[in-house]
């Protein structure tokens, strides 16, 4: 945490970093519907900035305020979504500059670079975060601009070494940009293992409501990059709804026992189902049999995510009638919210695909975990043995 605040993180995050409302003294902030805002008698703006909402709105502060003070950066941007934040990164770039990004990655982030770089003249490659070397043998130094991770990544739930990507990155004259959504500044905060650039869909854990679609970023330092991220979301126009940002910051208040609900869930199935025999294989950083679980003991205090994935064993039809057979989880898209959800992902992302076809993706809520145990064994029980 910065030096000016030495509260536990669940503390800061249940007062929403003490937001008190100044003219009410409200212990909720209130929502600034406004567009526009008059000036004074001398024409300038009555506080400073505020002249226009797609440039600044009161209600955003609060949030941005407390993420970055949660992640111990400098500052945070909130974004209409999560896919808002991450292309806004690329969107600052300039023709030729060099990007890195990990081959299994968020798949929406991964269409859009393929056809925004190639437009624009970004030049792209990507890496293979499970080769020890994928990475330093991407990267150009002196050319690359932004090395791109995202830990645990979408669906494999691989663990990427932050400190050594920043260290590869630094090296080569780039800045490093983590996609932390899964892991939460409840359990990872990149910037204290050296990251330049922290992106979170807010729609998933930070919001974990189901009912607000957001995105932020948090800088380490604010910088012409910064500087040029701002801009791209002034004048792309991709900002967040003032009642959006004040239902985000509540969600948020309660963010610290729902990751930690969830992990425990999460951690309880995945030991459940590595010993079932319709399943190939559980995919969750908590379990000694995953490649990344050292690592992930290192690098992610207090539990492991609330997302595993696992391979029935079957073709993707086996799988998703298993997806349709749930009560307690829903079969649906998304992620981090307070319910459970089970999706077959290679269907989501279509016949590009790399995902393997019988993975089932699981977000664990925060039911009681008995209830989520048993659902899944009245699924999975026509699978052939």
């Amino acid at each position: 945490m910065p030096e000016d605040s030495k509260e536990h993180v669940a503390t800061l995050l249940a007062s929403a970093g003490h937001c008190i409302d100044q003219h009410s003294g409200g212990v909720s902030p209130t929502i600034e519907l406004s567009t526009t805002y008059a000036r004074d008698s001398r024409y300038e703006h009555r506080l400073p900035g505020l002249s226009y909402s797609r440039d600044a709105n009161p209600t955003y502060r609060p949030a941005e305020t407390l993420l970055a003070r949660l992640e111990t950066g400098e500052d945070a941007l909130l974004f209409s979504s999560g896919l808002a934040a991450a292309t806004a990164i690329f969107k600052s770039l300039r023709s030729g500059d060099h990007v890195v990004a990990p081959k299994i990655m968020y798949h929406g982030l991964r269409d859009f670079l393929n056809a925004h770089c190639e437009r624009f003249g970004i030049r792209l490659d990507y890496f293979d975060a499970r080769e020890p070397d994928g990475l330093s043998r991407a990267v150009r130094p002196g050319e690359t601009k932004i090395v791109w991770i995202e830990t645990p990544c979408n669906p494999t739930w691989d663990v990427t070494d932050i400190s050594g990507a920043a260290e590869i990155a630094h090296a080569a004259g780039a800045r490093l940009a983590v996609d932390s959504t899964v892991a939460t500044p409840v359990l990872t905060r990149p910037i204290e293992h050296g990251a330049d650039l922290v992106m979170h869909s807010a729609t998933k854990y930070l919001n974990g409501h189901g009912d607000v679609v957001a995105g932020a970023l948090v800088c380490r330092k604010a910088d012409p990059l910064w500087d040029a991220i701002r801009f791209e979301r002034k004048h792309g126009g991709a900002v967040l709804g003032p009642f959006e940002a004040w239902l985000l910051l509540r969600g948020m208040r309660t963010l610290w026992i729902r990751v930690e609900k969830s992990c425990d869930n999460a951690l309880a199935v995945a030991r459940y189902l590595e010993s079932h025999p319709a399943v190939e294989r559980v995919l969750y950083p908590g379990l000694a049999s995953h490649p990344g679980h050292e690592l992930a003991k290192r690098q992610m205090r207090g539990g492991f995510g609330g997302m595993l994935s696992m391979l029935v064993k079957g073709d993707a039809e086996t799988a998703r009638a298993v997806a349709t057979r749930t009560r307690v989880f829903v079969p649906a898209t998304s992620l981090g919210g307070v319910e459970s959800l089970i999706e077959h992902r290679a269907s989501v992302e279509g016949p590009a695909s790399p995902i393997p076809p019988n993975l089932l993706r699981l977000s664990l809520g925060i039911e009681e975990k008995t209830d989520l145990i048993a659902d899944l064994e009245a699924a999975l029980a026509a699978v052939p043995r």
